[in-house]
């Protein structure tokens, strides 16, 4: 089940992220105390666009949906022009190590084309770092198209090769 997080999941979103990290920062090219942190999660909460996804009454993953577009995007060469306002975009998805190669992440990226689609917004943006191979065959597989990867300094990390992905969904509603 997939559900908009509660302020008492933020502890169990902070443990996946620093499970992740724990694997190796090299992975994912995120950095322990700089992002993600549970300041990360609270501030997603506190906006009200961080969502969990349960199994068996345990947050097994956690992403951001919203409509905010991070700066480096304006300098992407996106196929698919589309007004603020019909873009949906997916932050900072996160699987549980524990819980990895379940399907989890696929289920997640489903919730959030129907979310966008609900929402009219058939534009769908995710991005991540060169680094997260796992991300992007993920992404590649379920249709997501890599328009760029842009040199930035991303969530306060420098020397970030920041991968855009795109994907538009034909029909909406």
């Amino acid at each position: 089940m997939i559900r908009k997080a509660t302020e008492a999941d933020l502890p169990r979103v902070a443990e996946i992220y620093e499970r992740i990290l724990d694997r190796g920062e090299e992975r994912t090219g995120w950095q322990r105390g700089v992002y993600p942190t549970l300041d990360t999660a609270r501030q997603a909460l506190d906006k009200g666009d961080l969502f969990v996804l349960e199994d068996g009454g345990v947050v097994v993953a956690a992403g951001r949906i919203n409509q905010e577009q991070v700066d480096v995007y304006a300098q992407c060469p996106w196929a698919y022009e589309a007004p603020p306002e019909r873009v949906m975009v997916f932050h900072t998805l996160v699987v549980d190590p524990a819980a990895a190669g379940q399907g989890y992440g696929s289920q997640f990226l489903q919730f959030y084309e129907e979310y966008a689609r609900a929402q009219d917004c058939p534009y769908l943006r995710i991005d991540t770092n060169e680094r997260n191979t796992g991300a992007r065959a993920l992404y590649r597989r379920l249709g997501y198209r890599e328009a760029a990867i842009l040199p930035c300094t991303f969530n306060g990390i420098s020397g970030v090769g920041l991968v855009c992905l795109e994907k538009y969904l034909m029909e909406t509603r």
